[in-house]
């Protein structure tokens, strides 16, 4: 205030105002009324420097002041107690203690903290080599773990250094002059007391005289050849004019001779007939070349047993050669001889009529499906898919491999002869499908993209035109082998479920339809031209592994199961 009254300075004053002029007399009497109203002012407004505090001491002792938790501002300093007391109102009687406490999490209370990564990764390298670190709980140099460890390192962390390994450092032999190119040693000299022994020790020779001894047992026990036989099991096994049972019959009301096919097939609909004899689930069933009026089947029952499909439909004989389960089964052209593999590591030649084994033969893998050569002349040859990734060739004459394919990175699944029998294709758990010149081990062609599933089974069509496999995406899948040998993609049949099953396809004789079996048990029947799903139906209990189409029937369809059944379908009941 005492400012604003000498605010007016002489500078401010005109300069033509004269001392006693009646302008000069006028802004004197101006200048003194001001000065008045600011005395006024002064007296009226009054500014403090120190302004009182309001000692409200005695208030708060008799009051209690409320303070809400969502409060982020303090405008009297509470005392502590009074700020943590539990607030007004009723409290949930079935609450814990934990649960009435404040929070801002759902777990709890959660305090910001700043910590050193440092420093962390320092005390926990620290606590997993030493096993000791500093408490962080509490201030001060106070330690956790191995404390003995501790007081030996001295509190030393890993980023420290700590007392070295007791001992003398190993020292090498010289490593020689430089110059001297064959007594040169280099950083490569041995220790002084580095001893060189060739021989093993006492105890590892032990291990090694074991593991001897327990391979030439297992390699004793695998070359042990059990004795083949089989058993018949009717007294007519050859007829009045004698003839063996591998004769076609006449007396059925088909045709088993012609070379045509049925002009039209139809759905089958009824089970008519049921072999059951296998003791446990059949692995695959193979019809009589042209005919088909005997039905081979294997098991895991080690056992193979051959059917009558027409008349009373017995079992006619028991083949007893395999150790453990057969994997597949295979005719020759004729049907007077059969060869037979399984997971013993053993194919073995039988001949069909008499039961007698003509041949064994092993490369120590499993094989896993075997095929003859169709040619007339090379009937003598068949080829097998192993568990080596490799395909082998026997000559059933000299007893001796006589060709290997070996391209595959997986065991070999499926072998089947194409293009007049002049290619092979083949399918393997490497997911690929490869195209083979007969007798040269080079595949010529390959099919491997990243969508493509493993396919262990495959089927050439009644014209040999067509491959249809089947994929483990739950799909079959239709490959061209005339010409250039590509995937129909216009022919995808899908509608079951065969994921993990190497469940058989199989054609219509007149490729009207695409049969195969799946996982459920049921059979699924496709039409061929429209890929459309025409029937399904429950087959077997478990999964429904094969099925054969009978070449001269209309509707006749045999299945094989692993609820040890093989059944007849066709498409009425049989009066």
């Amino acid at each position: 205030m005492d400012g604003l009254s000498s605010y007016i300075s002489d500078e401010e004053e005109p300069a033509n105002c004269k001392v006693g002029s009646p302008k000069a007399e006028s802004n004197k009497l101006e200048n003194d009324s001001n000065q008045i109203s600011i005395e006024n002012l002064k007296t009226k407004y009054q500014l403090n420097i120190v302004p009182p505090v309001i000692d409200r001491k005695f208030e708060y002792d008799e009051k209690r002041y409320l303070v809400d938790s969502s409060t982020k501002e303090l405008k009297l300093n509470i005392k502590y107690d009074d700020l943590f007391k539990p607030e007004i109102g009723p409290v949930h009687p079935y609450k814990t203690q934990q649960q009435l406490a404040k929070r801002n999490t759902l777990a709890g209370f959660v305090e910001k903290a700043n910590v050193s990564d440092f420093q962390f990764d320092n005390q926990h390298k620290t606590f997993i080599s030493y096993g000791y670190a500093l408490d962080p709980s509490t201030e001060g140099e106070t330690y956790v773990g191995a404390i003995t460890k501790m007081v030996e390192n001295g509190g030393k962390t890993v980023f420290e250094s700590t007392k070295k390994r007791l001992g003398d450092k190993r020292k090498r032999l010289s490593p020689g002059n430089p110059e001297d190119i064959d007594g040169y040693k280099g950083p490569w000299a041995p220790f002084v007391d580095q001893k060189v022994s060739s021989k093993p020790n006492e105890e590892q020779q032990t291990i090694l005289t074991e593991y001897e001894e327990k391979k030439e047992k297992k390699s004793k026990k695998d070359d042990e050849k059990i004795e083949e036989k089989s058993r018949a099991h009717i007294d007519d096994l050859y007829d009045y004019q004698g003839r063996s049972f591998l004769h076609i019959p006449v007396d059925v009301d088909v045709d088993l001779k012609k070379d045509e096919p049925p002009e039209k097939c139809f759905l089958p609909k009824k089970l008519i007939h049921t072999w059951s004899g296998h003791s446990k689930g059949v692995t695959a069933i193979r019809l009589f070349p042209k005919s088909g009026h005997l039905l081979l089947s294997s098991s895991m029952d080690c056992k193979i047993k051959i059917w009558e499909v027409y008349n009373k439909r017995r079992n006619i004989r028991t083949y007893i050669g395999h150790t453990k389960s057969v994997r597949d089964i295979c005719f020759n052209n004729d049907g007077t001889k059969f060869i037979s593999c399984g997971y013993d590591r053993w194919i073995k030649l039988w001949d069909t009529e008499t039961g007698e084994c003509l041949g064994r033969y092993s490369n120590k893998k499993i094989p896993y499906c075997i095929k003859f050569n169709p040619d007339e002349d090379k009937q003598h040859l068949f080829i097998a898919g192993m568990s080596d990734n490799k395909m082998i060739t026997w000559d059933t004459r000299e007893n001796e491999i006589v060709q290997e394919y070996d391209r595959h990175l997986g065991s070999v699944n499926t072998i089947t002869f194409v293009d007049k029998n002049q290619r092979i294709v083949t399918t393997s758990d490497d997911k690929s499908l490869r195209i083979w010149e007969w007798d040269i081990p080079v595949d010529a062609k390959l099919i491997q993209e990243p969508s493509m599933h493993s396919m262990p089974a495959a089927t050439l069509s009644p014209n040999g035109k067509w491959l249809a496999t089947q994929s483990m995406d739950n799909q079959i899948l239709i490959y061209s082998v005339l010409g250039r040998f590509r995937q129909n993609r216009k022919k995808i049949f899908k509608g079951h479920m065969n994921a993990g099953y190497a469940c058989q396809v199989n054609f219509s004789p007149d490729m009207s339809y695409l049969v195969s079996g799946d996982a459920d048990g049921k059979l699924n029947i496709w039409d061929w031209k429209t890929t459309k799903l025409y029937s399904k139906f429950k087959a077997h209990d478990q999964v429904c592994i094969g099925c054969e189409w009978l070449p001269q029937e209309t509707s006749k369809i045999s299945t094989c199961g692993w609820d040890c059944l093989i059944k007849l379908w066709d498409l009425l009941l049989e009066f």
